[in-house]
């Protein structure tokens, strides 16, 4: 009976121990747990686009993150015309120096990494293409497709030829046929490119290339030897900021000559009527939002001379009544500043013939309507106040001798008049000083005179 308030007390501190043992464990387990990294990651980078300032900075925050997380590699979707040779180098640049393999790949179907993209495609650790795809025509073009002197042309030449070269041979891959892209403007399909050694893989989707990639050895760009394991590795997706989206949709040429062109007319509008407020505002983001992304474009400055040209045209209309010859020629001298606004090496980076047309037509009727309509307003007499009572005709309610009453514009005026007037005669108001009228008195035609009979 002594024995067993010391037994069941026992049980209980055996029983407190054993919690104690299971709750530490569990705390190191859940320590161990959350101070674990994660399991290396695919960074997922998509480019829908045509190359230029924007890209390059998506495509540079994206590597950096991915050396920060230390990730397993960065696959980068590709799908592009091409674009500039600057955003390009610097893309390449990034690309050859990040620490983390770079996975280019050319999807969907019917995608392209043609020109500028070509280069891009070179420079990956991993070049691969979906079926259906195809890249090259990597020859450089002068801006605003014109045709270069045989100096320059070769100068430009060679030196993008040099680019391939030194990239395409650190990659292991095909220099020759690579080369070809540049001097004769050669395209290949994804089994082409295969076959000649210009990509490493065909893969139907992002999960038959990573099987394909699985534990297969590659060059980098320093030399070393490296394979990857990406199958079953978690793909995040890297998205563009909203900056990145808002300055992508704004590098849009066309966006731009929009944006210039309405602002112009914006503005225009708030100077013929001061204190509108809105019109005045609207302008001016509109003309800043298409200097910025002209800043960042290859901008032709004479074309701004031809888009200021043609609002002095619709000027003039206004100002000489041509009857639509000068506003023919400020619609002309519109559409060609704003087809020759962008000077781009390709046809996606240019304002269309369409846009063109579809801004410069409808701004430069409405331009010379609205300057019409305000040179006449400035033309015409004043109707209202004191001014208005100018030219008006008034009858005498007293003699004016000089000074009496006259009624004027229903209204019942003091007068002075330059001579004597009888009451019931008309006067004209020649002149309002404060609330006195000078005034002269009008003749009064004399009646017809009766025939004369014979």
């Amino acid at each position: 009976m002594d024995s067993k308030p010391g037994t069941e007390g026992a049980r209980f501190l055996a029983l407190m121990k054993n919690m104690l043992i299971s709750r530490t464990l569990l705390a190191l387990a859940a320590t161990w747990f959350l101070s674990s990294p994660a399991p290396a990651q695919v960074l997922r980078v998509v480019v829908n686009d045509t190359i230029q300032p924007i890209t390059e900075e998506y495509i540079a925050r994206a590597l950096d993150q991915a050396q920060r997380k230390n990730d397993q590699a960065v696959l980068i979707e590709i799908n592009t015309p091409g674009g500039l040779v600057d955003s390009t180098r610097k893309i390449i640049e990034k690309i050859t120096a990040s620490p983390i393999p770079v996975i280019i790949y050319v999807t969907p179907g019917g995608s392209r990494a043609a020109s500028a993209g070509f280069f891009v495609l070179e420079a990956a650790d991993v070049a691969a293409m979906a079926p259906g795809t195809n890249t090259g025509a990597a020859h450089p073009v002068v801006l605003g497709g014109g045709k270069m002197d045989d100096v320059m042309k070769e100068k430009m030449e060679n030196d993008a030829a040099a680019l391939m070269r030194s990239v395409v041979a650190k990659r292991g891959r095909n220099v020759e046929v690579a080369e070809s892209t540049v001097r004769s403007s050669k395209s290949f399909t994804e089994q082409e490119a295969l076959s000649q050694h210009l990509i490493e893989y065909v893969a139907s989707s992002e999960e038959d290339l990573f099987r394909q990639i699985e534990g297969k050895s590659f060059k980098r760009f320093n030399g070393q030897t490296t394979a990857l394991h990406l199958a079953g590795r978690p793909v995040t997706p890297f998205d563009m900021t909203l900056k990145e989206h808002i300055l992508a949709y704004l590098m849009d040429p066309n966006i731009a000559f929009i944006l210039l062109a309405v602002g112009a007319l914006a503005l225009y509008t708030e100077f013929n009527h001061p204190g509108a407020v809105i019109p005045g505002t609207v302008g001016i983001v509109f003309i800043l939002l298409a200097v910025f992304a002209l800043n960042l474009l290859p901008t032709r400055f004479a074309a701004l001379v031809l888009i200021i040209a043609a609002f002095t045209l619709f000027a003039l209309e206004a100002k000489f009544a041509t009857h639509g010859v000068l506003t023919m020629g400020g619609i002309a001298l519109l559409t060609l500043g704003g087809l020759l606004l962008v000077d781009s090496p390709i046809p996606e980076m240019r304002v269309h013939l369409l846009t063109a047309l579809a801004v410069s037509i409808p701004l430069g009727i409405i331009t010379a309507f609205l300057m019409t309509i305000a040179i006449r307003a400035r033309r015409n007499k004043v109707v209202t106040g004191a001014e208005g009572l100018v030219g008006e005709t008034g009858v005498t309610r007293s003699a004016l001798s000089p000074s009496g009453k006259v009624f004027v514009h229903g209204e019942l005026w003091d007068a002075v008049s330059s001579s004597e007037v009888p009451v019931g005669r008309p006067v004209v108001v020649r002149r309002v000083d404060g609330l006195t009228l000078q005034v002269d008195p009008l003749a009064i035609p004399a009646p017809p005179r009766a025939p004369a009979m014979a």
